[in-house]
């Protein structure tokens, strides 16, 4: 079972930022300290999400200029792409 726990805390003065404590949170979704994490922010609705990020190790001979390009590639025909995965 899914369940979004919904947990209320005061945002505080950490050194020159401001932050949350939220240990609790952090332990039931794996993460811990030195993990890294990806950070979504949605200024029309007031969320921030934090997700677990998977750390990708490329291939032997796959550079991240390739992951680049490659990328440019799927963003640029994105809607072509689409077409042709449901033929």
């Amino acid at each position: 079972m899914n369940r979004v726990l919904e947990m209320e805390r005061k945002v505080s003065k950490f050194g020159n930022s401001l932050g949350i404590t939220m240990t609790d949170a952090l332990r039931q979704v794996g993460l811990d300290q030195g993990d890294t994490v990806l950070i979504d922010v949605n200024k029309a609705t007031g969320e921030i999400i934090i997700r677990k990020s998977s750390k990708v190790t490329l291939p032997n001979g796959i550079g991240e200029d390739f992951m680049d390009s490659l990328a440019d590639v799927i963003h640029k025909y994105d809607q072509t792409l689409r077409g042709l995965k449901d033929r």
